[in-house]
């Protein structure tokens, strides 16, 4: 295998470890009015994430920088002609992490259920938009010979598009109950695995539309065969939930989401971004990558960081992956500002001032 197919391999695993890590956690935050019914099981449910949240979303980072390196017309074709989803997901996901660190700064109602909406809002907003992005990148997007998109900025907005939009948030819906049900005790645990039981098979939809119109472009018995092994973990994975054995039930949902991943990929190689004006301008792994000298040094480096990156998350997973519950949530308290000793006619040594 070539350099640049061996780097278009790479950045679909980079893709597969955003969805299995990020999409757990936009769904818990989405969950905060759902699953989650007082302050107190909210906190719980951003307690489940909190120590893992901004490290998921280093796969994000890596995926679009890999692609930046390795595949520079691919990355300047798809991150201009799709700008607004983009934009979208950048101010949604900045909004996230805005309101995750300033919910706990001020404890009055208001403020902390303003920034609970925030979270719940730009996760779903977040969602959507790079759920359209990838199924534009494989299904097709307006461009022309040169790679730049035709019409206007909304030239993006297509069946296909919204497809992939609601595939990813009702993935990350059925995937966050998954995770709860993983990581938390009575009563949410069970609110989880009941959303898990009585949606998993319908949220998955959106996603089996979107494998399928891959597949219909341009699948072969390889592809499908992957689309039918997603449906057997699928099945399996429901079936562990309903045993309450989640561990198992989440091992089965990676499972799921790695043979869709590898279903849809597979299926476009070796078109990078399809061209659905002229299938003749269509971007490659070979038309569209960088030289074989910089894919080399990009080899190297990536030998060394991306296990680096898997052993520091799965430690970090290791160490916090005992259950929370609302006993383990503490009572919010003000801190109180200190007051300086000479308001109280006390000097720095202790001694009454003059």
């Amino acid at each position: 295998m070539d350099l640049p197919s061996i780097w278009f391999v790479v950045i679909a695993v980079l893709w597969f470890g955003y969805l299995l890590l990020e999409c757990f956690d936009m769904g818990v935050l989405m969950h905060f009015y759902g699953i989650a019914r007082t302050p107190t099981e909210r906190r719980v449910l951003l307690n489940t994430i909190g120590p893992v949240w901004d490290g998921n979303e280093v796969w994000l980072i890596t995926a679009g920088a890999m692609t930046f390196a390795a595949f520079p017309d691919w990355y300047a074709s798809l991150f201009s002609g799709l700008y607004v989803p983009l934009v979208f997901a950048l101010f949604a996901l900045i909004f996230r992490a805005v309101a995750i660190e300033y919910r706990s700064k001020h404890h009055t109602e208001r403020w902390t259920q303003t920034w609970d909406a925030v979270m719940a809002i730009a996760s779903l907003v977040a969602s959507f938009a790079v759920g359209a992005m990838l199924a534009i990148t494989t299904t097709g997007l307006p461009i022309n010979d040169n790679g730049d998109r035709v019409g206007g900025v909304w030239a993006w907005f297509s069946v296909p598009a919204v497809i992939g939009g609601l595939a990813l948030v009702c993935f990350s819906l059925v995937h966050g109950a998954v995770f709860l049900a993983l990581r938390t005790e009575e009563p949410i645990r069970e609110r989880a695995r009941t959303f898990v039981l009585r949606w998993g098979i319908v949220g998955m939809l959106p996603l089996v539309a979107w494998v399928v119109w891959v597949q219909v472009q341009s699948g072969s018995f390889l592809t499908w065969s992957f689309v039918v092994a997603a449906a057997v973990a699928l099945v399996i994975s429901m079936a562990f939930i309903r045993a309450r054995r989640q561990r198992a039930g989440f091992i089965a949902m990676a499972t799921f989401l790695a043979f869709g991943v590898a279903a849809i990929f597979v299926a476009v190689y070796p078109v990078v971004l399809p061209s659905t004006i002229d299938p003749a301008f269509n971007l490659t792994v070979w038309n569209a990558s960088s030289s074989e000298y910089t894919l080399g040094v990009m080899s190297v480096i990536a030998l060394m960081g991306i296990p680096a990156v898997v052993v520091t998350q799965a430690w970090s997973y290791r160490i916090f992956s005992k259950r929370l519950a609302t006993r383990h949530i503490p009572p919010l308290h003000e801190v109180v500002p200190a007051i300086p000793a000479v308001e109280h006619g006390v000097s720095d040594r202790g001694n009454k001032s003059e």
